[in-house]
């Protein structure tokens, strides 16, 4: 699991916290104890895939769930918690269930806990959770240039025709398309209108790639109603925080 890490946040360092870590390190992933003030946190948050929530003696307050839900939902991160019944409680009515991955009562099953990191880190390692991103462009160039700016934060799969997006999409699922507007044979109207028809596609948000920028090309872009567009001389930091935007404001 190269590359893995988890941090452990608590109140303080304890006996417990320091098995615990060293369990996931035995493991064969990374992790360290990071006290729970929010400057600890953001100072070690970045490289982390996974937190861990441990409450020993004292609950967090709702200021630091409501910061730790706030960035997970940024990074795309889920949390695992560690505490008595009634806290495990506490957190899980305060934070949404799609990023608590397991909680674990103390006294708690320390293999069962390392096992359960170590499979989340895997998972995670393996892209498994990343939003699915397809792209759909005739220019191979731009097509390679897009995937190496996505590869790094999402699942990116190509596709250098409508037709065979439309045949990749039979057999696999995503959660964006990117679609080129001007492709020859099929055209990038067209495979949105093969898209809507068909109740399997049908809600998978599309956005347009258009080299066209006047207004009048603009206009027949938005007329066909995608989620949205990019110009393709778009920057790669600009991509990636609209891409961003658009999964926190469209998160299920």
């Amino acid at each position: 699991m190269e590359g893995s890490r988890m941090i452990l946040i608590g109140e303080k360092e304890t006996f417990i916290s320091r098995v615990l870590v060293k369990k996931v390190i035995d493991a064969g992933a990374e992790c360290c104890f990071v006290p729970w003030t929010i400057d600890s946190i953001n100072a070690n948050i970045e490289s982390a895939s996974l937190i861990t929530l441990f409450i020993e003696e004292k609950a967090p307050g709702e200021d630091l769930l409501h910061y730790l839900t706030d960035i997970m939902d940024e990074k795309n991160m889920q949390m695992v918690v560690v505490g008595e019944q009634f806290e495990l409680q506490w957190v899980v009515d305060r934070m949404p269930s799609e990023m608590i991955y397991k909680t674990f009562p103390r006294p708690v099953d320390n293999a069962g806990f390392a096992a359960a990191i170590t499979e989340y880190l895997t998972k995670a390692e393996s892209g498994e959770f990343k939003k699915s991103i397809l792209v759909v462009d005739d220019d191979p160039q731009y097509l390679t240039l897009v995937r190496e700016w996505l590869k790094g934060t999402y699942k990116v799969t190509m596709a250098n025709s409508g037709l065979q997006a439309i045949k990749w999409l039979g057999k696999n699922k995503a959660d964006l398309i990117l679609l080129d507007h001007e492709m020859p044979v099929t055209s990038g109207p067209q495979v949105l209108e093969m898209l809507r028809s068909e109740e399997e596609t049908r809600d998978i948000p599309v956005m347009f790639l258009t080299g066209k920028r006047d207004k009048e090309s603009v206009m027949k872009v938005v007329a066909l109603k995608p989620e949205g567009y990019f110009l393709k001389d778009i920057q790669k930091d600009e991509l990636l925080e609209k891409l961003q935007e658009f999964f926190i404001l469209h998160k299920k």
